[in-house]
């Protein structure tokens, strides 16, 4: 007990140095999407593993995982169980997002196309046509 009312009164380097790795890992994604000539599915993938990376790092260095609890074995259950949850839910969202995001350019570069159905006017000149 004495131990973790020690770790409180000092200065938080665990905190300061997931605050900072987190930085360097957004501003590498950031690097790799802006100014990298890799196609799109390349720097999609290194994105995605990027925010693995910091989505494991959070987990290690703010919500503190990896602490030894005192507590019961059902509790440590329970707490494995939370964190699949919201790994489950934060992919679900993640894929679920790419997915909207990806079809609906997909049927938004649709409508960009030429039209090749009709030959035998714009529909503009119609309109314009008969005033």
């Amino acid at each position: 007990m004495a131990k973790t009312t020690a770790e409180h009164h000092g200065f938080p380097w665990k905190h300061l140095i997931g605050f900072v790795l987190s930085i360097v890992l957004t501003l590498f994604a950031l690097w790799v999407a802006l100014y990298t000539d890799l196609s799109v599915t390349w720097i999609l993938i290194i994105i995605f593993g990027f925010a693995i990376l910091q989505a494991a790092l959070q987990l290690l260095m703010f919500m503190h995982v990896t602490e030894n609890s005192t507590s019961s074995n059902l509790t440590s259950r329970v707490q494995i169980g939370n964190i699949l949850f919201a790994a489950f839910v934060a992919i679900v969202i993640v894929i679920g997002s790419v997915w909207v995001l990806t079809a609906g350019h997909a049927k938004h570069d649709k409508h960009d196309e030429p039209k090749t159905e009709n030959h035998g006017g714009s529909h503009d000149s119609e309109e314009h046509g008969s005033h």
